[in-house]
């Protein structure tokens, strides 16, 4: 840690120290204080200005970046967790998706991961919700881009609400791609209400189905269920998900496909 750092005050050292969170998932107050050189007080006083804004969860005696059964986790967080895992399940997913395809992406890092992949099974038509997606498939040759509206939720980078939905129920397209926080032997999982209606939405709007998950979501559950699993056409973990746990999921006749890492 730099003086710089040290010194940094205001919303400069709650950058900081969200950025410090989300790097190590969690962190105590009393390491916070050590690290930035402030008081336990103005420590609280952070950590409550970043849980306002979306950017950590407080606990007693410190802030976690990382979910819970009521909480998902911040975008930023996301989007630097299981990159691994989520790469290579991408890479499989877009092995699936055929040239000429409706494709419906939901607003999961995974699924941005297989937006990454798209302009190689040009051409398609992309329908998402999630501004971080929107963005990266702007321009890409072959892609005609449809973004869903709504109200934008910054933690979660995406468009949610009734509006979202109504846009989502007026679809219908070849494939939707989704991934959820948790999934049990039977369900599909989320924390939050106003994700799993959009969830719900496109799953209904779907000719094909798709739960694309890294193994660290198996064998846990959340507050909502989204959907059973075996609405799903297809699942797609990573080759670090316990044999068990695929040979479970198998064992209840579920299409599951590894991605090799």
């Amino acid at each position: 840690m730099n003086s710089r750092q040290h010194t940094a005050t205001g919303a400069t050292r709650r950058q900081a120290m969200a950025e410090h969170v989300m790097r190590q998932g969690s962190a105590s107050v009393t390491e916070l204080a050590e690290t930035f050189a402030v008081s336990v007080m103005t420590v609280h006083r952070d950590l409550d200005e970043l849980e306002r804004q979306g950017m950590v969860r407080k606990f007693r005696g410190g802030a976690t970046a990382q979910a819970s059964t009521v909480f998902e986790s911040n975008i930023v967080y996301r989007l630097t967790a299981h990159q691994a895992e989520k790469e290579a399940i991408a890479r499989h997913v877009a092995g699936l998706v055929e040239p000429g395809n409706s494709i419906m992406l939901d607003d999961s890092t995974t699924a941005l991961a297989v937006a990454r992949h798209l302009g190689e099974v040009t051409p398609l038509t992309v329908v998402t919700n999630f501004l971080e997606a929107i963005k990266l498939l702007t321009g890409v040759p072959g892609v005609r881009l449809m973004a869903l509206g709504g109200e934008y939720h910054p933690t979660h980078d995406s468009f949610l609400g009734v509006a979202c939905v109504d846009a989502v129920e007026a679809m219908n397209t070849d494939l939707v791609i989704v991934s959820t926080s948790a999934v049990s032997d039977r369900y599909a999982f989320h924390q939050e209400q106003e994700i799993v209606l959009v969830k719900r939405a496109m799953l209904n709007s779907g000719t094909r189905r798709i739960l694309a998950i890294d193994h660290s979501k198996l064998g846990r559950v959340a507050l909502h269920r989204v959907a059973p699993l075996d609405l799903f056409d297809t699942i797609v973990v990573d080759s670090l998900a316990p044999a068990e746990a695929i040979d479970r999921l198998r064992e209840r006749h579920l299409n599951v496909q590894v991605a090799e890492i």
